[in-house]
């Protein structure tokens, strides 16, 4: 099969998108398939890289760390008609989205569209003066923004339940397809790496063998909500002397998160790192004790997956995107203000009970390969291709 994956962003930025479709195309091209990525070009780049086409692209106006490509692309136009694809594949509702449904239009194509980000949690970005009319009214477009593109698409496919029924009660009609972004477990498997490498790395941000990290890694972004986390530090070190909190990546917020983290009285073990290579992710997992999240803006999570999968328990705040992933007194604990989220962080760093939550986050994860997630995917196209030839008001090719 010959398969189109339409992005805004692509390896080598950090982020669930990006490394989603990645691994979709790494664990596709194992099967046998013939993948083609079209994406934005982006600083760091590799010079070549198979099969993938880049547009020229602009940082994004709301989102500067993102990339806008152009609408359309005369040369990679030239490029798909001698490609013979079967099905385009479309990763975001923008640019390149567009420019992939006007690839399925002129070559008769069905589309399948992942739905990857809940918009009406990124409305800030544009009411940056926070009018709560002007708030309703942007969330209230991003909801029928979405039930239009995705009830346009032949397919809809969601990491979770909680998408799925999101996309429900926006009256999306279409089949949805609940399939978890799956990630390359080996690449945080703990045994892959070497326990005095991963000393010295805590010892070069200033943590000592015998003190205990909580890890935050992702997006540094006001949605993540990483600011009501700061905010428990003082009083929760205040208990513990041999604590220190990592905040690992970057985005719009870090700056004015690490004033924030100045103004603190635990100022000197809250730790910014900055944004690291794609390639460098895992090690940083492996240096923490527990992972914790606030944020309530995640559709599936990867960032969870990625922690347990490196052996880190989750303390969280209460999503239904870990439903599937997280169980309580198990693999980690959710929380819902200041003192859940301590008692959470006590039961994993320092009590004496005999759960293995490093070992049982291993075995709650086992089943998000990048294997499976592909021959999920597969199937979709499979179905979606078989259905339509078997009488669907799409022309065919």
């Amino acid at each position: 099969m010959n398969i189109g994956l339409f992005t805004e962003t692509y390896y080598p930025e950090i982020n669930g998108v990006a490394t989603s479709v990645f691994m979709l195309k790494t664990e596709l091209e194992r099967m046998g398939q013939q993948v083609y990525v079209f994406t934005t070009t982006t600083p760091g780049a590799p010079e070549f890289e198979h099969n993938v086409f880049r547009v020229p692209s602009l940082p994004c106006v709301f989102i500067t760390e993102r990339r806008v490509g152009m609408f359309y692309s005369n040369k990679l136009a030239h490029v798909i008609r001698k490609l013979d694809l079967d099905i385009i594949h479309t990763h975001t509702e923008f640019s390149l989205g567009i420019f992939g449904r006007l690839m399925a239009k002129e070559h008769r194509l069905p589309i399948v569209h992942t739905y990857h980000t809940i918009y009406e949690d990124y409305t800030h970005y544009i009411n940056k003066i926070h009018i709560e009319a002007v708030e309703q009214k942007a969330k209230a477009f991003m909801r029928m923004f979405s039930k239009i593109y995705c009830n346009t698409a032949e397919t809809i496919v969601v990491p979770t339940i909680k998408v799925k029924e999101l996309l429900e009660s926006y009256h999306v009609t279409k089949t949805i397809e609940v399939i978890p972004t799956g990630i390359d477990l080996e690449k945080f498997n703990r045994i892959r790496y070497n326990t005095n490498e991963m000393n010295q790395l805590r010892l070069a941000y200033g943590v000592k063998e015998d003190e205990k990290l909580i890890l935050s890694l992702g997006r540094v972004s006001a949605e993540k909500n990483i600011e009501e986390l700061l905010r428990i530090m003082p009083t929760y070190m205040k208990l513990h002397d041999n604590v220190k909190f990592m905040i690992v990546g970057d985005g719009p917020d870090r700056e004015r998160l690490m004033k924030l983290a100045e103004s603190l009285p635990c100022s000197d073990r809250i730790i910014f790192t900055g944004s690291k290579p794609w390639d460098m992710i895992g090690k940083f997992y492996q240096i923490g004790n527990v992972f914790v999240s606030a944020s309530n803006s995640e559709t599936q999570g990867l960032t969870f997956i990625e922690a347990m999968a490196s052996a880190l328990p989750v303390v969280a705040k209460v999503d239904p995107c870990l439903d599937e992933i997280l169980e309580e007194g198990y693999n980690g604990y959710t929380f819902q203000n200041e003192k859940e989220c301590m008692e959470g962080l006590d039961k994993i760093l320092y009590s004496t009970n005999e759960i293995d939550y490093c070992n049982n986050a291993v075995k709650k994860v086992e089943k998000y390969s990048t294997a499976q997630f592909a021959a999920n995917m597969l199937n979709v196209y499979e179905n979606l291709l078989a259905s339509l030839v078997q009488g669907s008001a799409l022309p065919i090719k």
